[in-house]
């Protein structure tokens, strides 16, 4: 982190100045934390209401960034309050949720997050299908979802029984995040509740900051617009190009229509790019579709003058480790440090693949998981990734336990009051002593050794033994070599957003014709999440970009490179 003295530009000037609401379209490092803190200084600087701010993002590695930030500059104390400092998820429960409860429901509202992941089995030998298979409001099953679950037969008796399972859980006070959006929603467009939690609301925060709103859905746009509505400026921060969350409700059009109901002067561009080099920023503006290329970003920060040139890589057939062997060598003549350099795709397979290491293929045995789960938490990015890695241990530990049963794994840390301070020491110290290394254990099999040594206590009276819970799988030795102490890691895109990094490779497969024809003239339209990954993938690049994809459609790319000003070299491997 550079502590060099920031100096706004021209645009950042006007953010930081403007009070009132305002859409904020930025480009890839355009320096949005620090023009955030920045405009916090400036709203909390005069003699002071009483009110405090609200930043919210949709990562806890967003929301970590921003709050280490906030503390350091002075400009929040411990606790923070009034000010609030979380994800959208979080502000919703603890401000729309928790003080409340459930209309109708004389239970504690419970969050459970992974409530959708319960079994829903109508009769004895039925298929067992997860109550994500069907319609949160009608129960009706959802047909893509039936066919990935590979369901035959008649789906009546599973709605049914998926009706009166999401019913019964509702009566219990379990609600996940969708629930707690449409209960906040409703609870907002009810005009005499609304009516007393507007001045509530406003009497609390001077104003609202919604980081990455391109991760927003429809239910919180509508909640945002309800805040503006309610006389609260609120700053949307977003890069529409960025939004990859189409899988849970993420908007694309929603997002341009809602940027709309802002006047001419709320709408406030940052186009100035921090991170990367001028190569690599004019490279990202050709992956925008061609109606967002009027605007070519400029590379502004430290890299900006860094020679090398985005790499092509065009392979033939599948995805083949001499992806891995020359991105090595291209960081290799850069000074960088492997492990500083992920190679990124839309899938960590993908990943996997272009180094020569054998993936997650989703094995269910608990050796497996265990594995994949403490590589996963010694080589994460970010906060949110050993996050979940931890709970990915915890979770078989509670299973070698025997203590879930037909519970998720959420619905029992709610029903036993179980905190994270309860079991992350553990998950934490058995993490570190299965980390493995070739001066640790020489072999997979000793690594399970020990794991059955350190798990085996934890086996409940009658429960079997360890070694019918800890079983020896084949791909063991793969899923501990998937991660090597030294080389470049294999991340998905999804969990590298909003990070950076010196070098990054961006693997493309057989999406890369449909992901060209639409970033082509008179493509496929603007409406591409496929292409929007590959933006977000290469926009974490700092000095050095590569993009490796097939023979075929190499050229095609450079071609849209060169065309806005990228220096490109193409590679045949």
């Amino acid at each position: 982190m550079s502590d060099k003295p920031f100096i706004p530009t021209d645009q950042q000037k006007l953010i930081i100045a403007h009070s009132g609401s305002a859409f904020i379209a930025a480009c890839p490092g355009a320096g949005k934390t620090k023009v955030m803190v920045e405009r916090a200084r400036q709203s909390l600087s005069g003699l002071g209401s009483g009110r405090g701010v609200a930043f919210l993002s949709f990562t806890l590695a967003a929301v970590s960034e921003l709050e280490d930030r906030l503390r350091r500059e002075g400009l929040i104390d411990t606790p923070p309050f009034p000010h609030f400092i979380g994800t959208f998820d979080s502000f919703l429960w603890q401000l729309l949720i928790a003080p409340f409860g459930i209309d109708g429901c004389a239970e504690k509202p419970r969050l459970i997050p992974d409530k959708d992941a319960r079994d829903v089995l109508p009769y004895d030998r039925a298929q067992v299908l997860k109550l994500e298979c069907f319609d949160r409001t009608t129960g009706v099953a959802i047909e893509d979802k039936l066919r990935r679950a590979n369901f035959r037969g008649n789906v009546k008796a599973h709605e049914t029984a998926a009706r009166n399972l999401r019913q019964r859980l509702l009566d219990r006070g379990e609600l996940d995040f969708a629930d707690a959006r449409e209960i906040a929603l409703a609870r907002l467009r009810d005009p005499a509740c609304g009516a007393v939690l507007a001045p509530a609301l406003a009497g609390r925060f001077q104003e609202l900051v919604v980081d990455e709103a391109q991760d927003c859905n429809p239910v919180d746009l509508e909640i945002i617009t309800w805040f503006r509505n309610a006389g609260t400026p609120v700053k949307v921060i977003c890069d529409p190009n960025q939004a990859i969350y189409g899988f849970r409700g993420g908007v694309t059009r929603e997002l341009t229509a809602f940027a709309a109901t802002f006047p001419a002067d709320e709408r406030m561009p940052m186009s100035g790019n921090f991170r990367s080099s001028q190569h690599i920023a004019r490279a990202i503006v050709a992956l925008r579709p061609p109606t967002q290329r009027a605007l070519i970003d400029e590379a502004l920060g430290e890299f900006r003058d860094e020679p090398t040139e985005v790499q092509i890589l065009a392979y033939k057939g599948g995805v083949p480790a001499s992806i891995g062997v020359k991105f090595r060598e291209l960081t290799n003549g850069l000074g960088l440090v492997a492990e500083d350099c992920p190679v990124v795709a839309a899938t960590r397979r993908t990943g996997s693949n272009a180094l020569g290491h054998p993936p997650d293929g989703g094995v269910q045995d608990l050796s497996y998981r265990l594995a994949v789960a403490v590589s996963d938490f010694h080589f994460s990015f970010e906060l949110g990734g050993r996050k979940e890695a931890l709970e990915a241990i915890h979770r078989i530990m509670l299973q070698v336990a025997g203590r879930l049963g037909a519970k998720t794994y959420h619905q029992h840390l709610s029903e036993t009051e179980t905190e994270a301070a309860d079991w992350r020491p553990e998950a934490m110290a058995l993490a570190d002593a299965l980390r493995f290394s070739a001066e640790r254990f020489a072999t997979a099999q000793l690594w399970l050794d020990e794991a059955r040594r350190l798990l085996e206590p934890l086996l409940p009276a009658g429960g079997g033994t360890i070694k019918q819970k800890l079983r020896w799988n084949d791909g063991l030795s793969a899923a501990l070599a998937a991660n090597p102490t030294s080389g470049h890691p294999a991340r998905t895109i999804h969990s590298v957003k909003g990070m950076e990094f010196p070098a990054v490779c961006v693997v493309m497969t057989t999406t890369a014709k449909g992901i060209l024809d639409t970033l082509s003239a008179g493509g496929g339209g603007d409406d591409n999440e496929d292409a929007r990954k590959i933006y977000v993938g290469a926009s974490r690049a700092q000095r050095l970009l590569v993009i490796a994809l097939p023979r075929t459609q190499a050229e095609r790319l450079r071609t849209l490179m060169v065309g806005v000003g990228a220096g490109v070299v193409v590679t045949q491997i």
